[in-house]
This record gives structure tokens, sequence and C-alpha cells, in this order.
């Protein structure tokens, strides 16, 4: 187990960047079809680009911090090898 745990830390850094990064082109392409910028395009459409972001944003963000458990969970099962393995050992 302990060998993934780079794979998982790095990844939730990767997916929390996506899931910011996403955010932010949503809000800005939203908001840009809200204020009239995009032409032939209505209005209540930027709005519906801003909910399909913002649930994006959070599933991806959602998947980041369950990889973060999963570490602290590894993390706390190796603790516990260790300790029961010294009381063994005595």
């Amino acid at each position: 187990m302990r060998e993934h745990l780079g794979f998982l830390k790095a990844s939730s850094a990767v997916v929390k960047i996506a899931a910011w990064i996403f955010l932010l082109l949503g809000i800005i392409g939203g908001l840009s079809i809200i204020i009239g910028l995009v032409p032939n395009n209505p209005r209540w459409s930027g709005f519906v680009i801003l909910a399909i972001y913002a649930f994006l944003f959070f599933f991806l963000y959602l998947i980041a911090k369950m990889a973060d458990l999963m570490t602290a969970i590894i993390n706390e099962i190796k603790k516990e090898e260790e300790l029961l393995q010294k009381d063994l050992s005595k």
C-alpha cells in the first residue's frame, strides 16, 4: 500500500489544480455569455455553463479529497502495523 502514496498525493494535487482551472474557465465563459460579450447566444445559456462547470469543479475536488483521505488511511494503517509489531516483539 505504501508504494502508492506518492501517486495518490501527486494525482490529488493535479486533480485539485484541474478543478480550479475548470471553475475559472467556467466562470469566465458563463459570465461573458451573461454579460453579452458572445453574440448569438441566449443569456440563459451562461447560467447553464456556470452550473455545469460548478458541478465539474465539485466533482473533481471530491475525487481529490477522496485521494487525500485514502492517503491518510494508509498512513494510519501503517502506524498501527508498526505499533502492533513493536508490541509483539517485546
